[in-house]
């Protein structure tokens, strides 16, 4: 199964050739096939392996099966080579055909790859540069080692409209709701606040890259981040209890 089964009928999104060509200043073979990205470029004298999506990608079968291909392969092929996931994607295709198969088993190959990877001493970098919504940054971006943001990027579980309709609760409550808490608010640097996204990317996206790498590490802090930068109170503590009482 081929990426280029798939294509995104969304409306305007950012050039990814401008933001890759950002990231690699020392140059890049990251080529399109349909809506996946995949290849290498240097940054810092370093070769990274990159795979993402364009277009705001809905993660179908097809592309969620070669994305977790393509990061297995690397592993297989260049033991110890940084990873670089460029995300713009709307979520999970919400189709009869991908729920009949399966989709959130090939949504989870993504995460199960990216587990693999780092298990075997791969560092893993997310990057949002455009878009980035439910399952589809849940199962990649969110999954590295140290996920940033573009300062436009869009970041949301759920549209508020429908939350709404979901919740039940007037969309204007939740409006309301989400100048007050991070949790409701599609602003990057929202995810920030509550430690999802480590940082927003600005200026020099090279220099940001080797900082990222430079920080990236197996463990898990977003909860500690959560809690220093006061967009997720109890999650910490949460955490802390459970491995306590295990």
């Amino acid at each position: 199964m081929t990426a280029s089964l798939v294509t995104s009928t969304q409306g305007d999104a950012v050039d990814w050739r401008s933001v890759v060509s950002r990231l690699f200043p020392e140059g890049h073979d990251i080529v399109q096939d349909g809506d996946l990205l995949t290849g290498s470029g240097r940054c810092g004298g370093e070769t990274l392996a990159v795979v993402g999506t364009i277009h705001h990608a809905a993660l179908g079968v097809e592309i969620s099966l070669a994305m977790a291909q393509y990061i297995l392969k690397i592993v297989r092929e260049y033991p110890g080579r940084p990873l670089l996931l460029l995300i713009d994607t709307q979520g999970q295709r919400l189709r009869q055909r991908d729920e009949l198969l399966g989709i959130h088993r090939y949504v989870a190959l993504i995460s199960k790859a990216i587990q693999v990877a780092r298990d075997r001493g791969h560092r893993v970098i997310g990057l949002v540069y455009d878009q980035g919504v439910s399952g589809g940054i849940l199962a990649s971006a969110f999954s590295a080692d140290v996920c940033g943001a573009l300062p436009g990027a869009e970041i949301r579980v759920m549209n508020l409209p429908a939350m709404a309709r979901i919740t039940r609760i007037p969309e204007e409550q939740l409006r309301e709701l989400s100048r007050k808490s991070p949790v409701f608010a599609p602003d990057p640097h929202n995810y920030v606040q509550m430690g999802a996204v480590d940082s927003i990317w600005e200026g020099d996206l090279a220099q940001c890259l080797q900082d990222a790498l430079n920080r990236a590490q197996a463990n898990d802090h977003r909860a500690r981040l959560a809690l220093e930068r006061g967009g997720r109170l109890l999650a910490g503590r949460i955490a802390r209890r459970v491995a306590d009482d295990a």
